[in-house]
């Protein structure tokens, strides 16, 4: 199997999906398996990615974002999630994310291990939490992705690409969301 930089195997059509209410429950499954493996070293465990936000289609995939005190001790992180059968992407090209990857065969998981309190941490945290409290929003990223997904059905890397100036846009929003009712991460989901 090819890997491109963004971890797929060439010609792996995207599709996006209705919702699902199987989403978090696989989430669940995978934070209880993580919080096992992890223990303190996850200070939090959350659902985070399109799948997190109820009646937004997407992409069948479960991302999951492990917020850690640092990155710099990677072995106490990669070891224990290779254990739980995730593989740690080395080429992700992100230095602010520690990247991993179902084993072949599996259900497609992404795991994002950022610092507690890093700007990345907190755009997954807040992205989400914006579109759940703003249904047109998601709806209207929901119809973006199916265009998208049409248009660069074999070509994640431009799928993704295409996809951000969108995400701005919806985080530009977020911003003065997030300044108005004075926004803070809720508790872990995990």
């Amino acid at each position: 199997m090819t890997i491109t930089p963004h971890g797929d195997a060439h010609a792996e059509p995207i599709v996006i999906l209705s919702y699902s209410q199987a989403w978090p429950r696989r989430f669940r499954t995978i934070a209880t398996e993580l919080r096992h493996a992890l223990g303190e070293v996850a200070l939090r465990i959350d659902h985070i990615g399109s799948t997190a936000v109820p009646g937004l289609a997407a992409k069948p995939v479960i991302d999951v974002q492990v917020s850690v005190a640092s990155l710099e001790s990677i072995a106490s992180i990669a070891g224990p999630l290779r254990d739980a059968g995730y593989i740690w992407r080395v080429d992700n090209r992100d230095l602010t994310n520690r990247y991993f990857r179902e084993l072949p065969g599996a259900p497609r998981t992404h795991i994002h291990v950022r610092k507690r309190g890093s700007w990345g941490e907190q755009f997954a945290l807040l992205f989400r939490d914006y579109l759940r409290a703003h249904p047109v929003d998601a709806a209207g990223y929901a119809g973006v992705k199916h265009a998208l997904a049409e248009r660069y059905r074999h070509d994640r890397a431009a799928y993704v690409d295409a996809k951000e100036p969108f995400i701005w846009q919806v985080m530009r929003a977020a911003s003065d969301w997030s300044q108005e009712i004075g926004w803070e991460p809720g508790p872990s989901n995990g």
